[in-house]
């Protein structure tokens, strides 16, 4: 036989990041001798897994590589941690680097639109792995992936027009073919969390496993209700969180409880198991088939995506990312009201606008 080649446009260092193989597992938990799984895994938990330049760069790299080892047979893209899968990217970054500065974030986002890309053409099925909240930028990488496993713990959503940005960097591409245009204006639109048993109840993530324990046994997430119930005027809230004293005393039980990822884990490998015993050239061909729909809409939509955002660094962006860096631990937010009413009065939008609208003013 000849000599492999290296099909790698590069030896990467992952530094930013982690890239572990490991060993691919048989539905009963045997090792499958010279198979493995390529772990891709956020690692910047002090931050919520927020992804930074570097980071963004590593992860492409990441994937080409998983994508081209013929031993791998499934990409498993985690996070390090029990508090997040990840937030998006790094607003400290943004704040302090990118705002106001829209032709270095139109680079940036280019790196972020091949990450993006990166995910939806590797050659292998991709599991996200969500061990905590999946927001923002973090959602939109999650559902570029083929099936997502999450936490039980986890949270869902966007967070874009609150903080000074739009949630097209894929949400809007993706989250409709997910859960329908409604569910999706009202994700994208308010950026309020959707629980995880939430996300599985509208068919956004495949399955939702306890990680919880007390006493050595799993339990539910305490803090949401997890029977199909309805409120007073008959609407089903299964899922939402509870109120009151039964969230007081939910979070208790949390307090006391230890966080045990191994039925996440177990039931990840079983589903890598399902996708152990397949045709690989049949269940490339099959996932990439599927993959057209997000494709469809991503490729069209990428590029303008990434020219608006980079000038909106120049406005609401700039604006949103420094309140959310440089204002109190209370209140990240601008002053959304006088935003609008200075608007309203024909306010040029200039540094005493931002000023005017920060959280740190003081009149």
């Amino acid at each position: 036989m000849a000599e492999l080649k290296d099909h790698n446009i590069i030896k990467a260092a992952y530094k930013e990041i982690l890239f572990e193989k490991r060993p691919c597992l048989n539905y009963d938990g045997t090792i499958i001798e010279n198979l493995f799984n390529a772990w891709i895994i956020l690692n910047n938990p002090k931050q919520y897994n927020s992804y930074t330049t570097g980071a963004v760069k590593e992860i492409i790299l990441a994937f080409g590589e998983a994508s081209n080892d013929r031993s791998v047979v499934a990409v498993v893209f985690t996070a390090v941690g029990d508090k997040a899968f990840c937030t998006g990217g790094n607003t400290k970054e943004y704040a302090e680097y990118y705002a106001g500065n829209p032709q270095e974030y139109s680079q940036y986002m280019r790196l972020f639109n091949d990450m993006v890309s990166a995910i939806l053409k590797c050659e292998k099925p991709v599991i996200c792995r969500v061990n905590g909240m999946r927001i923002g930028g973090g959602q939109e990488i999650g559902m570029a992936c083929d099936y997502s496993i999450a936490s039980d713990m986890a949270k869902f959503g966007q967070a874009g027009p609150k903080h000074g940005s739009a949630p097209i960097g894929g949400a809007t591409d993706f989250l409709p073919l997910y859960v329908g245009i409604e569910r999706a204006m009202m994700s994208l639109t308010l950026c309020e969390p959707w629980t995880a048993h939430q996300a599985y109840y509208f068919g956004m993530i495949t399955d939702i496993v306890p990680v919880l324990k007390v006493n050595e046994k799993f339990i539910a997430n305490p803090m949401v209700h997890t029977e199909k119930m309805v409120d007073d005027y008959g609407r089903i809230v299964f899922g939402t969180m509870k109120k009151g004293d039964d969230l007081k005393k939910a979070k208790e039980i949390i307090a006391s409880a230890e966080t045990d990822f191994t039925m996440l884990d177990a039931t990840v490998n079983n589903l890598i198991a399902k996708l152990l015993h397949t045709f690989p050239n049949c269940m490339s061909k099959t996932i990439s088939e599927v993959r057209k729909f997000k494709l469809e809409h991503w490729d069209k939509n990428k590029e303008g995506s990434r020219e608006w955002l980079a000038l909106n660094m120049m406005t609401e962006a700039k604006a949103g990312f420094k309140a959310f860096n440089d204002g109190p631990k209370e209140n990240r937010e601008v002053d959304f009201i006088k935003l609008r009413q200075l608007l309203a009065e024909g306010q040029e939008w200039n540094e005493e606008m931002e000023k005017k609208i920060s959280p740190n003013f003081k009149a």
